[in-house]
């Protein structure tokens, strides 16, 4: 059941959903589940959500003037204009809070390849609960 929980709060984490998967992360760990597997579970989550904005970026552009359409066309804009400008290496920033969300999405407006991205986008997301496991061990400290 804990994994479960874990996969989805990091699931949520990651789509365009306000949600924070280092509760649930850190929690695992407190009770003593096995760091390799709640590293990976939390990856995987946290990364397949990030697919969902990548499949709503690609697909559903088409209803950006629609009022219930997550971003305002000149903020899309904006940003598939950053996306250009930094190009896919960006990806590896995915994990950011807020920002990270709406780079996965607009890497589906700008069709990225989904295999690079979701290979870019797993790598920054591992790194970041890579460093949060080493924060709650005390390694920074």
């Amino acid at each position: 059941m804990g994994y479960s929980i874990l996969f989805l709060s990091a699931f949520g984490a990651a789509t365009i959903i306000p949600f924070y998967s280092e509760i649930a992360y850190v929690g695992m760990l407190e009770q003593g589940f096995a760091p390799l597997w709640v590293w990976l579970v939390a990856t995987a989550g946290n990364s397949l959500g990030a697919a969902v904005n990548w499949i709503l970026g690609r697909y559903l552009t088409r209803f950006e003037t629609r009022r219930w359409f997550p971003f305002k066309p000149d903020s899309l804009h904006r940003g598939q204009a950053w996306f250009q400008k930094y190009g896919v290496w960006s990806l590896l920033l995915a994990w950011l809070p807020i920002v990270g969300d709406a780079l996965t999405f607009i890497a589906g407006v700008m069709r990225v390849r989904f295999e690079l991205f979701f290979i870019l986008t797993a790598i920054g997301k591992g790194a970041r609960y890579a460093v949060v496991y080493l924060i709650y061990t005390g390694f920074f400290a």
